[in-house]
């Protein structure tokens, strides 16, 4: 049996709910390895991606505006699921995630894995940190924990083959432009950091100042990970979105479990 997570974490938000969610997923007697498939990677052949029916995989995505970010769902479709057990989960920013497991589901179902159980949970937002700020957080970590505990009950009983009932609608709500494309401040030493990991490749590799906006996601890793914190987003929109988004963001949203 092998355990394996797909994850789209441009900031480590998802990355890190990923992992406290597949500590429990594995039985302790195993005590085994899992390997990390990064969707992140522009350039990496997801078609070499295969499983088999007795391995599980947990495929971890944010919600960007309500549905699965592009490069993330295409480069997902291309793994062979062939039988093998997944857990969706979807991270998103404490407002709403609204048709992203619809969306994961039909992409794993297509792919051909059995879905076992479906996760939503809160991550700090990728661009307005001040909403669910140091999520997960203590809270986060005991649900997702027993989340864990009752998928691999199941898992190992082999009940409920039928897979859950996952929350969505179809078709999908529109997908939403970029908008906050990150710009280099005078502070760019050009040394290329931001351009090597971008998800999407939208930074020019020769001249970093150079940013594709339409390939751009907003993803905001380019932001996150500048060790001269030269990248930044226009600072009148994001009040204005922070402004916008207040009521929706500022109740706090618990994780979800459908299996």
């Amino acid at each position: 049996m092998r355990y394996a997570q797909m994850i789209f974490s441009p900031t480590g938000g998802t990355g890190r709910t990923a992992q406290i969610l597949m500590s429990g997923l594995i039985p302790s007697e195993r005590g085994g390895s899992v390997e990390t498939i990064d969707l992140s990677d522009p350039v990496y052949d997801f078609s070499m991606c295969s499983f088999a029916p007795e391995d599980v995989v947990l495929i971890a995505l944010p919600s960007y505006g309500g549905r699965v970010p592009a490069a993330a769902a295409e480069r997902l479709s291309q793994a062979k699921g062939n039988l093998a057990k997944c857990v969706l989960l979807c991270v998103y920013g404490n407002r709403a995630y609204e048709d992203t497991l619809a969306e994961m589901a039909d992409i794993a179902e297509s792919c051909g894995f059995t879905i076992a159980a479906a996760v939503s949970a809160v991550a700090e937002h990728s661009i307005m940190h001040q909403f669910a700020a140091g999520r997960p957080d203590g809270k986060d970590e005991e649900e997702l924990k027993g989340y864990a505990k009752k998928i691999l009950e199941k898992i190992e009983s082999g009940t409920g083959e039928d897979g859950p009932q996952i929350p969505g609608n179809r078709p999908y709500k529109k997908a939403g432009g970029a908008g906050l494309v990150p710009k280099a401040t005078k502070d760019c030493m050009n040394c290329g950091l931001c351009a090597q990991q971008c998800p999407v490749q939208a930074i020019d590799r020769e001249n970093t100042k150079k940013v594709d906006s339409g390939k751009c996601i907003s993803c905001m890793r380019c932001v996150a990970k500048c060790p001269a914190s030269a990248r930044k987003a226009n600072s009148a929109m994001i009040a204005a979105a922070s402004l916008a988004l207040k009521n929706a963001c500022s109740v706090r949203k618990d994780c979800e479990l459908f299996i």
